[in-house]
């Protein structure tokens, strides 16, 4: 079995610099990560609130910087699903299907990932249609119409976005009105390409081999239609990955872990940092915060255990 100092669960902002720091020290770190490195911000084309870059960083090179700078110091690295983690008398055992894995100390930075619907034909659809990622696929419905679910900021950053390639933009709410800041919300509603259907779910995503309509219904007056599009993107908020950690530590009644200020969980030896945990700005620089104090917490508690 594969013994470490400290297993860092996520790749995003918080894990990549919580393994900065803790490989930097010398300590034997390995870092697992589901996908590909830098979490939700590889979404972002343009990251302009990142201290350092006056000019905007795109969330690919970011995060590839990130990586960069973390693998410089010996970090050790590995693409595996975990699923749970086991406590043992010194040590816990982080179990995935690619093998399992042991630490004395584990900071669990799995981030977060986007709400589903929960619909008939979501997710047969997804890929070929149905999408949770404006920036990646934007592109693919250049000329057609389009539907954007939700109405809070990410949904109308997002319903902006696609307008720059599509014909229409219908962004389907369940409200009557707009969640999204003040400023979004006047370029939303006046936007020549976006068109607001208030007071409607969907329930239910058409298509074979690709979406082609939406059955949609009215939550005032349950009056149900179609509406036809070529593609539709979930925009109604994330959740975090945190579910598989619910028997080690203590959770919110939204999912996310409970930490004191220092990162620390319910587990001794066991840190959280960036989205998942509990009062998260969801900020790459909070993030990153979040993973330097988790990792020099794991330094503390392995320094006063040695």
């Amino acid at each position: 079995m594969n013994k470490q100092e400290v297993i860092i669960i996520g790749g995003g902002p918080a894990g990549l610099t919580a393994a900065l720091y803790t490989s930097r020290s010398g300590i034997n770190t390995l870092l697992i990560e589901r996908g590909i490195f830098g979490g939700q911000i590889v979404n972002a084309s343009q990251i302009d609130n990142y201290p350092g870059f006056p000019e905007g960083v795109s969330g690919f090179d970011l995060a590839s910087l990130m990586e960069q700078q973390a693998t410089k110091y010996g970090l050790e690295t590995t693409t595996a699903e975990v699923t749970a983690i086991r406590p043992e008398s010194t040590h816990y055992i982080i179990i995935t299907p690619e093998g399992n894995f042991e630490a004395k100390a584990v900071i669990i930075a799995a981030g977060s990932e986007y709400r589903k619907l929960g619909v008939s034909g979501e997710e047969k659809l997804t890929g070929r249609g149905v999408s949770y990622c404006a920036t990646c696929d934007g592109f693919l419905f250049r000329d057609m119409d389009i539907a954007v679910i939700g109405g809070g900021d990410t949904a109308i950053t997002d319903a902006l976005e696609l307008s720059q390639h599509a014909n229409k933009v219908y962004v389907i709410h369940r409200r009557d009105q707009l969640r999204a800041g003040h400023v979004l919300q006047q370029q939303a509603l006046t936007h020549p390409k976006l068109k607001p259907v208030w007071d409607t779910v969907v329930d239910e995503i058409i298509g074979e081999s690709k979406v082609n309509s939406l059955k949609l219904r009215n939550v005032k007056t349950d009056e149900a239609t179609s509406l036809p599009v070529a593609g539709v993107f979930v925009a109604i908020g994330i959740e975090p990955r945190s579910q598989c950690f619910s028997s080690l530590v203590e959770l919110n009644e939204t999912g996310h872990i409970k930490t004191d200020e220092l990162m620390a969980t319910s587990a001794p030896g066991v840190f959280a940092a960036g989205d998942i945990r509990k009062n998260s700005p969801r900020q790459v620089s909070s993030a990153v915060g979040d993973g330097a104090t988790a990792a020099l917490s794991a330094f503390k508690y392995l320094r006063e255990r040695s």
